[in-house]
Formats: structure tokens, C-alpha cells, sequence
């Protein structure tokens, strides 16, 4: 999920369906893959020589992955997926982006890695995969997207095969609470059910590119999140927080180690991240 920057018409009752936010943050990502694939940020150069794009948060805490199959949501553009692949996974990645999902398998195709990608929407993915997983794996601004994260848990056990493992490291819901300078809180920690509508004129990863355009998002709740998966089947592992973020993707943030990036004005009096691991009976 993006950075709330520019927040507009907040009150605004949108009436459509789903689908109509969906097609706007569709669009939004379309024009990002591109952007983001040439940013520093992402910094793809590096990574076709083998860095991995892995913070040490989900390579410790997910473990060993050699031989395992693993799914991972809300790709992007599969750095991610294919790291997961370089470190011995069989690797499937699923974004609804078809801009972002193009760029994966071009540079999976690159690297000579067989890492599979496919388009389409998460809560569309038993439709389009007649398999289940050892991993499921999502990060990083991912949630964030998504209305209903009941539908989001369900479509997750359905995929994992008994005994398999759900994994998520994710900014943490009060993270998203605050205005874009991290001054006062302006948003609520819980779901109400209406996105929160923003226009956003760049991205975390270019802040200053050109790619106006309306995005539709919804905060989570801690006990939403892990409520969620409980319904749906799952059985709670561990759940972190972490008070520092691996990118510098806000606001007025500080690097106070390497690698360690926190909101200048707060230090740890607040949790950058959480992590959790669930698994299927």
C-alpha cells in the first residue's frame, strides 16, 4: 500500500462494486511496473548479478525453502519470487498487474530461472492454480489493497496443502494511521469498510514520477489480520513486531543502522512492521 500522500475526497461514498476499485489500482500499478523496474529503488542491476532482493526479517523467519513449493501474492514484478527461487524454492508468483507480471516472467526468462508468474487478482487465484502450496508467502505492502481479508484467509487455506505454512511480513496497521509526515494520526486503525481514497501524483519507490492517478486502500487491524486466518483454518505459529523498516519508503525517516530505517519523529515508540507465520492442519 502506498504512502498516504495527498489524501482527497475521504468522505466520498463510492457505490460501485469491488471491481471499480480494483481497475483503478490496476491501472496505477500498470503504470508503476515499468517505473519501479528502472528505479534505484529496486535497483534490478544488482539484483541480475545475484543480490537477493530478501530482507534478513522473512529469510530467518521463513527458514529453509530448498525443493519447497511456494506461492507468493501480490508479486509485483517477481524480485522476490525469483530470490525465493534462487534460494531453492519452486517458485510461483501471483499479481494482478499485467504490466508487472510481463516484466517477472521477462526477467525470470533472463536470469534462466524457471519461475512461474501468473495474472490475476488474489481472491481469483483457486480459479487459476488446480494445486496447493508447501509456502505461501506475501510482503510488504500487500494488504493493504484488499477490502476483505476473510475472503483473502480463505483463499490461502485453500491453496496450502495440509501442514503447509503461511507467512507475511507486513508494515504495521498503525503505521497506515498516521498523515504523510507522521505529524498526528488521520486515519482509523480499524476497517470500516470504506477505502480510504487518495491521489497519489508519484510512488514510494519515485516520488517524483509522473504517475498521477487514484488509488483505493483499506487498513487492517492486528486482530482483523490474524482473526482472519484463525477462521479460515489456520494455526497461529508466531506472530513479531518490529520497530524498524529494511526500506526507506516514507516520509522523514532515519537510517539508524544499516538497513534499518525508522519515522525520524517517532523512533521506537512504534512498530514499523509485523511478521507472522500460520500453518494448515
Amino acid at each position: 500500500m502506498g504512502t498516504h500522500n495527498n489524501p482527497s475526497n475521504l468522505n466520498h461514498q463510492v457505490k460501485d462494486s469491488y471491481q471499480h476499485y480494483f481497475d483503478s489500482n490496476k491501472l496505477l500499478w500498470n503504470k508503476r511496473a515499468g517505473v519501479h523496474f528502472n528505479s534505484d529503488f529496486y535497483n534490478v542491476k544488482d539484483f541480475k548479478e545475484g543480490k537477493t532482493s530478501l530482507n534478513n526479517i522473512e529469510v530467518d523467519e521463513l527458514g529453509d525453502v530448498r525443493g519447497q513449493k511456494l506461492l507468493h501474492l501480490q508479486c509485483h514484478f517477481g524480485m522476490d519470487t525469483i530470490s525465493w527461487a534462487r534460494n531453492g524454492a519452486i517458485a510461483t508468483g501471483l499479481d494482478f498487474s499485467e504490466s508487472a507480471i510481463e516484466i517477472a516472467r521477462n526477467l525470470a526468462k533472463e536470469l534462466d530461472l524457471d519461475v512461474r508468474f501468473i495474472c490475476c487478482n488474489v481472491y481469483d487465484a483457486k480459479q487459476h492454480l488446480n494445486e496447493q502450496f508447501d509456502i505461501i508467502y506475501t510482503s510488504y505492502g500487500t494488504i493493504g489493497w484488499l477490502p476483505d481479508l476473510q475472503k483473502w484467509a480463505d483463499v490461502i487455506s485453500a491453496l496450502l496443502k495440509p501442514g503447509g505454512k503461511f507467512y507475511i511480513v507486513e508494515f504495521h496497521p498503525m503505521i497506515w494511521m498516521f498523515d504523510e509526515n507522521f505529524d498526528y494520526f488521520r486515519y482509523s486503525y480499524f476497517n470500516s469498510g470504506q477505502p480510504i481514497i487518495e491521489e497519489t501524483p508519484g510512488s514510494y519507490a519515485v516520488k517524483d514520477a509522473s504517475l498521477k492517478g487514484v488509488e483505493y486502500g483499506w487498513n487492517h487491524s492486528i486482530s482483523e489480520i490474524v482473526g482472519s486466518l484463525l477462521n479460515s483454518g489456520l494455526e497461529l505459529l508466531f506472530f513479531n513486531e518490529h520497530t524498524y523498516s529494511p526500506y526507506n519508503c516514507f516520509n522523514n525517516m532515519i537510517e539508524t543502522e544499516t538497513g534499518k530505517w525508522k519515522i525520524k519523529n517517532l523512533g521506537d515508540k512504534v512498530p514499523m512492521l509485523f511478521s507472522l507465520a500460520a500453518k494448515r492442519h
